[in-house]
């Protein structure tokens, strides 16, 4: 955060008959006695101290937790929320995102019950700072996942309702209702941010049959209104946004007659500028370079997003992993964290830390079905 300091500077000079006095005035508002301090820089990062990572865990377990890896000392905590919070982190938590010195995790819960949250860490200690319930009073709205423009946090939920969190009050200050929520019109999946506007994918979730399905829907965050709808593909589900403005949009079909496949968009002029024949499941993008996590979780490919081109295999260096489940990419030196959920095992997961140039650095061992990550980095 920047401080800003304002300096107030008012000379006059008088000349007298009997000689020349320099007289200075100043504001009322003014103490002419306070030093002006100098505006304060923004933190810079030196290194990567550690690693978040969100462990999913198995549905109906209630087993959703955060493990944490010391970069420098090699430990790894499996369920470091609880060890922290003295209490579990809930049921099917979905997305881990960072924003300032906070990370924002979403628990979606199961339909049906009262389990639906958003969860608000401090980065530095993994201590919860608030905790915000998603719930009616029977039901839970299923929030899936946060976005983050101006100081203000968006999460998508089932029920066709975006909530806008502001990050400093940590409260819900407005929401916009996206489909009719009395006809089960839902089913919002991921967000993305460009050009000013919030991009949200409609997926084909089967508790909302008359859900928009093909479409990604398009909000102004200024006026928090929608603008449009844009065509993709069956079930749109994820969608990520590069530094030229494009995203990529993955739509996993129907698994039958209507296939998976991966879709960019220009938020220039909202319309869908190509199409590619890829059955993606996760993706991350920094910059303009893309990693999507394909062939059922089997393989990691790269993708050049401004020249709209597909790449080979990331890792290079025969690294095995089982079911590649998350991949995120720490923006202070470009590493790439992939995550193995093991086999969907509930006990024990992986993660592994590649350079640019596909070969692994270090991992270590998470909590069950881990995907998205945050780094946690030390400053001057």
């Amino acid at each position: 955060m920047k401080y800003n300091y304002n300096k107030f500077n008012c000379l006059s000079f008088a000349v007298m008959l009997a000689g020349a006095l320099l007289v200075t005035s100043c504001s009322k508002d003014t103490d002419p006695e306070t030093p002006v301090l100098p505006e304060k820089p923004e933190p810079i990062a030196t290194a990567t101290r550690g690693v978040y990572v969100l462990c999913e865990g198995l549905m109906g377990d209630n087993n959703s937790t955060i493990s944490y890896y010391d970069i420098e000392s090699g430990d790894s905590e499996k369920d470091y929320f609880k060890k922290i919070n003295g209490r579990a982190l809930g049921e099917t938590a979905n997305d881990l995102k960072a924003y300032g010195s906070k990370m924002y995790c979403v628990i979606s819960g199961i339909q049906g019950k009262k389990q639906s949250f958003l969860e608000i860490i401090d980065i530095a200690t993994g201590k919860s700072l608030k905790t915000i319930s998603f719930n009616s009073e029977t039901d839970g709205y299923m929030p899936r996942y946060v976005a983050f423009y101006k100081n203000k946090a968006y999460v998508s939920r089932y029920d066709g309702k975006i909530s806008r969190v502001d990050t400093a009050t940590m409260a819900i200050d407005g929401e916009l209702q996206l489909t009719n929520g009395a006809d089960k019109a839902g089913g919002q999946e991921g967000l993305a941010v460009a050009n000013g506007k919030l991009y949200v994918t409609n997926s084909s979730h089967p508790y909302y049959p008359a859900g928009l399905k093909d479409k990604v829907t398009v909000i102004d965050l200024e006026k928090f209104t929608k603008v449009k709808d844009i065509t993709v593909g069956f079930n749109p589900v994820k969608i990520a946004a590069a530094a030229n403005g494009d995203l990529l949009v993955v739509s996993w079909g129907n698994y039958a007659d209507q296939q998976p496949d991966l879709r960019r968009i220009s938020s220039v002029t909202d319309v869908v500028t190509g199409t590619y024949n890829e059955n993606v499941g996760p993706l991350a993008i920094h910059k303009n370079n893309a990693y999507l996590i394909t062939d059922w979780n089997s393989s990691i490919k790269t993708f050049d997003v401004a020249a709209g081109t597909v790449g080979g295999n990331f890792i290079k260096d025969g690294t095995s992993i089982n079911t590649m489940y998350g991949v995120t990419v720490n923006t202070f030196n470009n590493n790439v964290l992939i995550t193995d959920a093991n086999n969907f095992s509930g006990n024990s997961g992986h993660a592994y830390c590649f350079g640019t140039n596909g070969k692994r650095k270090f991992d270590f061992e998470t909590a069950g079905v881990p995907q998205q990550a945050v780094f946690v980095y030390n400053y001057k």
